[in-house]
């Protein structure tokens, strides 16, 4: 049996005519965008459209990808582009980092249901206090649990901000949550 294509073979097939590979493109890489469009915008609707906008953007810049590039953080650029744009378009600071976001913690017994949500609201709020920057950086490695050198690419700057900039950011979250969330 063939090893299934490389997400790079795919797009060099996609660029040299092949429909076929962007049909397969398209269902690799739709859910995984839907899923981060979902984290970063208010509505479901608006999610979809970055999808579908980030695949016209997509087709419309096939043939400006590099062929020794890796297409995720390509992909994955022209996404959060679009978030941003869409941010910057309505002019009002995002507020719904809320609706998916995992704590990263197993469920403490001894916590109750609503203990529980207080504590959620409370990484949420605080999370809305980061600069776009640093929140930016913290989503992408802590929420989707991204390398640093990827973030960076995203976000297109190099490692070494992105790691300034997320510990400048958990540093923030550690002061803000502290006092709310107690020591455990």
């Amino acid at each position: 049996m063939a090893q299934p294509r490389t997400d790079e073979e795919l797009m060099r097939a996609y660029c040299a005519g092949e429909r076929l590979a962007f049909d397969e493109l398209f269902a690799r890489y739709a859910p995984l965008l839907l899923r981060v469009a979902r984290r970063q915008l208010a509505t479901e609707d608006q999610a979809r459209d970055v999808v579908q906008e980030t695949f016209v953007r997509l087709h419309a810049a096939r043939h400006d990808f590099r062929t020794d590039a890796r297409l995720r953080p390509w992909v994955m650029t022209i996404a959060m582009n679009l978030v941003r744009e869409h941010w910057r378009k309505t002019k009002r600071r995002k507020t719904s980092v809320d609706d998916t976001l995992d704590l990263r913690a197993a469920p403490d017994p001894e916590r109750g249901p609503l203990e529980m949500r207080q504590r959620e609201q409370a990484v949420r709020a605080a999370l809305l206090t980061l600069p776009d920057s640093q929140r930016e950086v913290v989503e992408l490695h802590w929420l989707q649990e991204r390398p640093f050198a990827e973030v960076a690419e995203i976000v297109g700057t190099s490692e070494g901000a992105v790691r300034v900039r997320a510990h400048r950011a958990y540093k923030k979250l550690k002061e803000l949550l502290e006092p709310e969330l107690g020591h455990d």
